[in-house]
Parts: structure tokens; sequence; C-alpha cells
């Protein structure tokens, strides 16, 4: 599941990236990204039952929108209903719930949408795979699949603004987390990533002191952090959140540092997809994610289920 892209820089291009990363730890808090390809990336420890997060440690919940810029209220009369179309086992964003119902972060907030909008809504399940092609012989009107904006797929597909976005984050055993991580801090630390992922590619042209060692998969990489064998690893924030709180960790490792946000690596954000020139939907959308975020109910929803932040 880990992308593909290589990055292929001039040499003053990696100069200008380079400061990038280093002002990425000036700048922890700011959120960003999702690598391009593939279109998702599964949680590493994903829950059948989310819980809610403690109130008792709140966590920083990331915003994606800027209230200086509030999208007008478009024509919403030609809407009465939106047919929601996402993927059948992604928890926790799409799962199918104890109860046998439909649940999870992308199903609450289609729901949330479509009560701002005031349209009847339905959400139907598939496999990720077969959505765009759903989606362009009108079986559905919209998919909220944690799917990422990517130049192929916009050739394809209309995207909203992104409604979240996956940030790269180092972890390390919990006696020697580092409250900030910049490149010379790395130097002749060995850290693990997996190969040929736009991780790898993004520590090659930043962190260039640091011994890095490439793994096929996420569990080989995280079995040699538990173990020892590197100083960190570089991942998907999301996925490694998840096997931190988990029991596959065994509660052995922890954060490093804050998020690192270069779209140029990891990608323009996760958004919904409705047909080619569907602009109706797509402003409509775009102005009732809008809504749902300045009511306090997108801050609600990320931390039903998300107990430890990536960001």
């Amino acid at each position: 599941m880990a992308p593909s892209q290589q990055a292929k820089s001039s040499k003053s291009a990696r100069g200008l990236l380079a400061g990038l990363a280093v002002g990425a730890c000036l700048l922890i808090g700011l959120p960003d990204v999702q690598a391009q390809a593939p279109a998702k990336r599964p949680p590493a420890a994903p829950q059948a039952t989310p819980q809610v997060a403690p109130q008792a440690a709140p966590q920083a919940v990331p915003g994606f929108w800027d209230p200086r810029r509030r999208p007008e209220r478009p024509d919403l009369s030609r809407l009465t209903v939106i047919r929601f179309l996402t993927e059948t086992d992604y928890p926790p964003f799409n799962f199918t719930g104890a109860d046998g119902n439909l649940a999870g972060f992308n199903v609450d907030l289609a729901r949330a949408l479509c009560e701002e909008i005031k349209v009847t809504c339905t959400v139907q399940m598939r496999r990720f795979e077969t959505l765009v092609d759903a989606l362009s012989s009108n079986r559905g009107d919209a998919i909220i699949a944690s799917m990422a904006v990517s130049p192929q797929l916009r050739a394809r597909v209309d995207f909203t603004d992104p409604y979240y976005r996956v940030p790269a984050r180092f972890a390390s055993r919990k006696e020697a987390v580092m409250p900030e991580i910049c490149p010379e801090y790395l130097e002749g630390k060995k850290v693990g990533v997996i190969a040929g992922s736009a991780h790898e590619a993004y520590l090659k042209a930043m962190f260039t002191d640091a011994e890095l060692h490439a793994y096929p998969n996420d569990d080989a990489m995280r079995a040699a952090l538990r173990k020892g064998e590197v100083d960190f690893i570089f991942g998907d924030a999301i996925s490694l959140a998840f096997w931190i709180n988990g029991t596959d960790s065994g509660d052995c490792c922890a954060f490093s540092g804050g998020p690192f946000v270069e779209s140029r690596f990891f990608g323009e954000g996760i958004g919904i997809a409705v047909r080619k020139g569907n602009d109706v939907l797509r402003q409509a959308l775009n102005w009732a994610l809008f809504r749902v975020w300045e009511k306090g109910r997108y801050t609600d929803l990320w931390l039903r289920y998300f107990s430890v932040s990536p960001f």
C-alpha cells in the first residue's frame, strides 16, 4: 500500500526542499498531505468499534478550512438526494458496526453534510477499486472513501476541497522520544522506511545524513523499531497513530517530533469525488464541509474516531 512516487529534484530545488524540512521543525502544527499513490492507506491497527477520545487528555484537532475564506451558499434547490459511495472495510473510516449498520468517520461525515444541505442521503458500500467506475456510470453521486486527490484521478473525476490530510511522522521507542526532529538531529541515526515510498524519497532528499533502512512493508518496519534494530521509523501518521495506540506495538513506541507536510511528496489531501463537471454538487459539498467544521461537528467526529492525534 505504500506509494511509489519518486522525488526528482535539481540541486537548487533540493536546497529549497531542505529549507522546508528545517521549517517543519519550527512549524510543527501545520496539517497537510496524503501520499498521491495509492489512493488510500490503511491504519495499522483498525478497531471494530472506535472509542471516544478521553476528555482528560484533549488532543489538538487539525483544521483544514480558513475562516477568512467563507464560501458563499450555493443554489441548493436542484439537490434532492445525494447518493454517497464508500468502500466496504476500511476502519475507522468505513466499516459495518456491531449492529450491522454502516459506520465510520466517512459515513458520519457524509450524513452530516446531507443534514447541512437538507437533502436525503444514502450511503452504499462497494469495493474500493470499483468506486470510480460506479460514479462514472451514475450508480452514485459522490465518493467519500478516503480517496487521495491526484492528477491521475483528476482526469476522471472532480474533487471537493480536502476534508482531511495525512502527514508524515517519525516514531521512536518511548525511551528515545525527541520533541522535535530536524535533519541535523538524525545524523548517523538508523531510520526505517518503506522501500519505494514517498516517505523514503522524502528522507533521501531531506535527511541526507541519516542511515536509511528500507523494509518491504509496515509490519517489518515496525518490528524493527520494536526490536531496537532502528532508532526511528518514518511513515503515514494516521497508520502510525493506530499502531502506537494498539496492541501490536506492545506499548513500545511513541511519536517523535511533529508532522511533516510537504505536499510535493505526500500529495494534495483527501477529497470527495464527484462526476466531472458536476459543479452544483461539488460547490454544495464544499459549502457544507465548511459549515460542519464551523459548527464544531467536524471536531466532534474527529475526536470520536481518532483517540491518538496523527498531528
